[in-house]
C-alpha cells in the first residue's frame, strides 16, 4: 500500500438510487415507502422553469414532513449556471435538519463542488448543525469527465460520485439510440471463417467513461454510482447495464422508475454463494497464518492478502443490508 493513506466516505448502503421530481409531490409518500436505499428529490432537469419553485417549496414540505427512516434522502439541485441554485441550497438546507447529502449536477471542475461546500457550511454554522450534509458529484460532461481526479478530491463532503449518461452523450456528441444503452454501431466484427462467414460483437460505448469515474472514485475514498436506463419497460437491458457497471465495481445504479428498484438492489447485493465463499477465503487465510503461511490453496487457486481485502470488503457490503431496515411498503407506478 502507499504511505498516502485516502479517508473513505461517510459508509451508505447505495444500491438503488430513485430519482423523484420535486414537481410530483404525489410520489413522495411512495419513494419514502420504497425498497430504495437512497432517493433524490429533483429541482434541475426533471422540472419545469416555471415549476421551479413550487417544486423547491414541495421539497422543504416533504423533507420535514414525511418518515423516511434510515433512508438517505438527497436533494439534486440546479446547475451553478443557473440562478435557480443559489436559492435551492439556502431555502432548503436551512429548513431541513433532515437532509443527508446534495447532489450537485454538470459539475465540470472542482471549484463547482468548492461553491456548494462554502454555501452549505455557511448555513450549517449559522444554524449551528452537527450533522455534515454529504455531497454526489454528477459527472455528465467531458469538462467533468476531464477533471474527474481533481473533482474526487473537491471536497471532504464528497461521499460519491455517479455517471450522468445522457448528458454525457450529449455533451461529447455520442450517437445514441437510448439513455443507458448500447448501440448497434458500436461492434466489432470477428475475422472471417472457412465459409467467409463474420460474426458481430456489440461493445459497450460507455466502458471508458465508467471506467475512468471509477477509478476515481476507489482511488479517492468515493462510492461510484451509475447513472440511468431510461427504458423502464426493458428489465432484462436495465439488468445487463447494471450487471456491466456492477462487474466494474460499482455500488449501485439510478432508478427512474419503481419496478428498476428490485432489479438494482439484486443485482448489487452479493449473493450467497459469493458471501460462502468470501467467508471461506477468510478461513483458509486465517489458517495460513496459525501455520505461518502468506498464501494458500483454496479450490486449486492460490489466495493471498488482497483476497482477504476483497473478501472482508464483500462480507461487510453483506452485513450492512442484512441489517438495513425492511421498507414499510412498496412503491407503485
Amino acid at each position: 500500500m502507499s504511505f498516502t493513506i485516502i479517508e473513505q466516505a461517510t459508509p451508505r448502503l447505495h444500491r438503488s438510487e430513485l430519482a423523484v421530481p420535486g414537481s410530483k409531490p404525489h410520489l413522495f409518500e411512495k419513494a419514502a415507502r420504497s425498497a430504495a436505499d437512497a432517493v433524490f428529490l429533483d429541482c434541475e432537469d426533471a422540472v419545469a422553469p416555471d415549476d421551479k419553485e413550487q417544486a423547491r417549496r414541495n421539497i422543504v414540505a416533504a423533507l420535514n414532513d414525511i418518515d423516511w427512516g434510515r433512508k438517505t434522502v438527497m436533494v439534486r439541485i440546479n446547475g451553478l449556471d443557473t440562478h435557480y441554485m443559489y436559492r435551492d441550497v439556502i431555502d432548503i438546507v436551512e429548513a431541513c435538519p433532515r437532509l443527508d447529502m446534495i447532489l450537485i449536477p454538470k459539475v465540470g471542475v472542482a471549484a463547482d463542488v468548492y461553491a456548494v461546500d462554502m454555501l452549505v457550511t455557511q448555513i450549517e454554522t449559522a444554524k449551528r448543525r452537527s450533522k455534515r450534509i454529504g455531497f454526489e458529484a454528477l459527472i455528465e460532461t467531458a469538462l467533468g469527465m476531464t477533471n474527474v481526479e481533481a473533482i474526487a478530491q473537491s471536497s471532504k463532503r464528497l461521499e460519491s460520485m455517479s455517471f450522468g449518461i445522457a448528458d454525457f452523450a450529449a455533451s461529447t456528441r455520442a450517437r445514441t439510440t437510448s439513455i443507458g444503452g448500447v448501440h448497434p454501431d458500436s461492434a466489432v466484427l470477428s475475422d472471417p471463417d472457412a465459409n467467409d462467414q463474420r460474426q458481430v460483437f456489440w461493445t459497450d460505448p460507455w466502458h471508458s467513461a465508467q471506467a475512468r469515474m471509477l477509478v476515481a472514485c476507489r482511488a479517492y475514498g468515493l462510492r461510484p454510482v451509475d447513472g440511468p436506463f431510461g427504458n423502464f419497460t426493458d428489465p432484462d437491458g436495465f439488468v445487463s447495464a447494471a450487471r456491466r457497471a456492477a462487474v466494474l465495481g460499482y455500488e449501485g445504479k439510478w432508478v427512474i422508475h419503481p419496478s428498476q428498484i428490485e432489479l438494482a438492489n439484486r443485482v448489487y447485493t452479493p449473493s450467497d454463494a459469493e458471501v460462502t465463499q468470501a467467508r471461506r477465503i477468510l478461513e483458509a487465510m486465517a489458517q495460513a497464518r496459525q501455520q505461518g503461511l502468506g498464501a494458500v490453496s483454496l479450490d486449486g487457486r492460490l489466495i493471498d492478502t488482497v483476497n482477504i481485502r476483497m473478501a472482508e470488503s464483500l462480507i461487510a457490503k453483506a452485513d450492512t443490508i442484512a441489517l438495513a431496515p425492511s421498507p414499510a411498503g412498496r412503491a407503485v407506478g
